[in-house]
């Protein structure tokens, strides 16, 4: 019955569930874990250790039991980061869960910093740490997020550094832990929030010095690839100069202290006006340069005879006018002149030679007369026989004449007898 699927008609009880819970997790086996120790609780008198060992990398943890005397050899303390050996266990009558340790390792210097080099290659074959992918901070933020600890030096470092260089530099300070088991999920959440703020135009991470095991946390996987994601530039001021955490090579700009980030993250005011007065220096004797140029310019172009003497060219372009105006209306004259006489010879030679002036010598032109009207000029006595009518011009008009009578002949010519 216990094996069927359960259902709000047939549930199991709680002794069935308990039981497959337990033995599940005894399927899995012994198990190597790392964490950081942060609860320790080891009574005198008692066999049996108590420990709760974290997720340094987020807000997760289990309990732990182990011999007291393996605790004590080790000298284990809250914060020791540690390998432990061991076996979850259930307990069903309570419903919790623990892990049986067999064997703790405790995690020495030389093993993290193994670790973090690790790390650190695993990263950089990511390439987290190009420097094609860092970006420039602005010059001047609105607004500076700042996370740090809680009244610390670092805090205080960074904040009178840049208002001293900057005196409106407007900051947004989250408090977080900067060391121990809560530093780096409180470090994750401020960024988090800082990174969200549409007013943070950069967010400075900072800390001051500390021994190796105080740094752990800015070494973080999980801290390192959040400031790789984060959309607003990260400045890493972990330390002292010689400290480097991994987040230094992932930040967009590692400063040496929290006081050298304080410069860094704003300009100087002073430096800022004295550049303007260079700038505005510059401009004026570069204004000036050009100034005396131009007018050197208009001074050479003035001294030019066109725009010394404007009126002279003019002047004398106007006397050359007027002689080529004389000259052509003379060649104009002369021409008509020669032209008119040509024409009066040829005149006086076809008035010579027209008809006119020889009727005006006594010559008259016969012309035929018909129903129709003048038809032919009379050539000879045989155009004209008698009774034809005709029309005689002379030169001073035209006289009508009938034919009458049989025609003269004379010799060398022909004649007519005419009447009126």
């Amino acid at each position: 019955m216990t094996d069927e699927k359960s259902s709000p008609d047939n549930p199991w009880p709680v002794r069935t569930v308990a039981r497959k819970i337990f033995e599940w997790i005894n399927r899995l086996g012994d198990v190597w874990v790392e964490g950081q120790v942060t609860q320790l609780s080891a009574r005198p008198g008692t066999a049996t250790a108590f420990l709760t060992l974290r997720d340094p990398s987020v807000d997760m943890s289990m309990t732990l039991t182990a011999p007291v005397n393996m605790v004590r050899e080790l000298q284990l303390t809250e914060g020791s980061r540690v390998v432990v050996h061991g076996k979850p266990n259930y307990f069903p009558n309570r419903g919790t869960l623990s892990l049986r340790v067999d064997e703790i390792r405790a995690v020495g210097i030389g093993e993290l910093l193994a670790r973090i080099e690790r790390l650190k290659k695993l990263l950089a074959a990511e390439g987290l740490f190009d420097p094609r992918r860092k970006r420039r901070p602005p010059f001047l933020p609105n607004k500076i997020g700042l996370i740090t600890g809680r009244a610390s030096a670092a805090e205080r470092d960074v904040l009178t550094n840049a208002h001293a260089r900057w005196p409106g530099a407007r900051f947004r300070v989250v408090n977080v832990a900067v060391q121990g088991t809560l530093a780096v999920p409180q470090i994750l959440t401020a960024l988090s929030t800082l990174d969200r703020d549409p007013e943070v135009d950069v967010i400075v991470l900072a800390r001051g010095g500390g021994s190796v095991e105080d740094l752990l946390p800015f070494s973080d996987e999980a801290l390192c690839r959040a400031v790789s994601q984060a959309r607003t530039p990260v400045l890493s001021a972990i330390g002292h100069e010689p400290d480097s955490p991994l987040v230094d090579h992932v930040a967009d700009l590692r400063c040496s202290t929290p006081t050298d980030a304080g410069k860094r993250v704003v300009p100087d005011v002073a430096e800022e006006a004295d550049r303007i007065r260079q700038m505005r220096d510059r401009s004026r004797r570069a204004l000036h340069g050009w100034v005396d140029r131009e007018r050197k310019l208009l001074a050479a172009l003035r001294t030019r005879p066109a725009l010394s003497d404007p009126h002279g060219p003019l002047d004398r372009r106007a006397q050359d006018v007027d002689q080529w105006r004389e000259r052509s209306r003379r060649a104009i004259r002369n021409r008509l002149d020669s032209e008119t006489s040509g024409l009066l010879g040829t005149t006086a030679r076809l008035t010579t030679l027209g008809p006119a002036a020889t009727l005006a010598r006594g010559y008259a032109v016969v012309q035929l007369v018909t129903p129709d009207g003048v038809n032919g000029v009379v050539r000879s006595i045989s155009d004209a026989p008698a009774g034809t009518f005709l029309r005689v011009r002379v030169a001073d008009g035209a006289l009508h004449a009938v034919v009458q009578g049989s025609p003269d002949v004379e010799e060398g010519g022909g004649g007519a007898r005419s009447g009126t």
